[in-house]
């Protein structure tokens, strides 16, 4: 099979990943063969490519929004059977008895692995999965549009739940890219009103096209304060003025595996009045399964631009530039534009 593979850590600018042909690898225990149609490509692939987040093993092939069908089964396995259409997420296992696991919080558990970090990903035309962490995949949208949800739809989905926005209130969504670009559906759907606040002006025009009521960077002022904010961008400079903005008992939220130094707060002007600032880990199953319901239901309609698998390092590299408006999108097999 083909697969782009990561031998060492380096600047995506230097094309660190590597297309190779590998063996297509068999099904354990309880895991399934994908054959992988799309991948989508986030951040935090650039993250673990360039070093930022060192992999505890090398080499590697990265990749953890994958959709696909079924294959093969290995033993054990019931379903999905063979040809189903599927979905798999950064979270590839737990161990499912820690107390972590056990308590709904799996996303905490200190056994979890992830796909394309601890295991082999989706920049591959196959990949071995875990059959009780993948998903399948109702109709509504084709395998192009599927992809993002898988990683930055459900993080995003899963930050506006910590946020405790609440249908009607004010959302601040610091960032404009693939998780934005669904979480904002959502709120949208929720009856929110959205103010994006983003560095990059097709961003802004993008957001304003979804339904945001206000856009601006994070230095200016916006026409209300926030019931809540995430904040997507890994910039901890940020973090300053989102709080400053955040009306009291507000919620920011931070949605990014990693992120520069926060600066120093002012504890009156920043924190007071009850304000809370927290993170977001990865996310459970359980989040995933909610996100690619209400997909369906909303329905939410991804926004991407489509790459060759060959390709991954020049559309890593056009995602560290803030140049792919919605979501990159590796198309694996090659079908084209769907």
């Amino acid at each position: 099979m083909k697969a782009m593979i990561l031998k060492k850590h380096g600047a995506i600018e230097e094309k660190p990943l590597e297309l190779t042909e590998a063996p297509v690898p068999e099904p354990g225990q309880g895991q399934i063969l994908v054959r992988v149609s799309m991948c989508g490509l986030c951040h935090t692939d650039l993250h673990t490519v360039e070093g930022d987040l060192e992999l505890p093993t090398l080499p590697i092939i990265p990749g953890h929004q994958i959709v696909g069908t079924v294959e093969k089964l290995g033993e054990g396995v019931a379903a999905p059977g063979v040809g189903a259409r599927v979905g798999a997420a950064w979270l590839y296992e737990t161990c499912q008895s820690c107390r972590f696991c056990v308590s709904g919080s799996e996303n905490l558990c200190e056994s979890a692995r992830f796909t394309g970090f601890h295991v082999n990903g989706g920049y591959a035309e196959y990949a071995v999965l875990p059959a009780e962490f993948i998903y399948e995949l109702p109709d509504g949208f084709d395998d192009r549009e599927a992809a993002p949800l898988l990683c930055a739809g459900i993080i995003g989905y899963r930050a506006l739940r910590l946020s405790g926005i609440e249908p009607g209130g004010v959302l601040g969504l610091y960032g404009f890219g693939a998780s934005a670009h669904v979480a904002i559906q959502v709120a949208v759907h929720w009856g929110c009103e959205v103010l994006v606040f983003s560095r990059t002006e097709a961003h802004r025009k993008h957001a304003m096209e979804l339904g945001a009521s206000w856009t601006g960077t994070s230095k200016q002022m916006p026409p209300k304060k926030t019931d809540a904010s995430i904040i997507f961008a890994p910039a901890g400079g940020i973090v300053p003025d989102a709080l400053r903005v955040l009306d009291k008992g507000g919620t920011v939220t931070l949605a990014g595996i990693t992120m520069t130094e926060i600066p120093a707060l002012d504890y009156e002007r920043h924190l007071y009045h009850e304000k809370v600032l927290r993170s977001v880990t990865a996310s459970t199953r359980e989040d995933g399964r909610e996100l690619i319901g209400l997909a369906a239901e909303i329905p939410i309609r991804t926004k991407t631009t489509l790459f060759n698998l060959e390709e991954a390092n020049e559309a890593l590299w056009l995602i560290k530039e803030s140049r792919i408006s919605g979501a990159g999108v590796l198309d694996v097999q090659q079908k084209g534009a769907i």
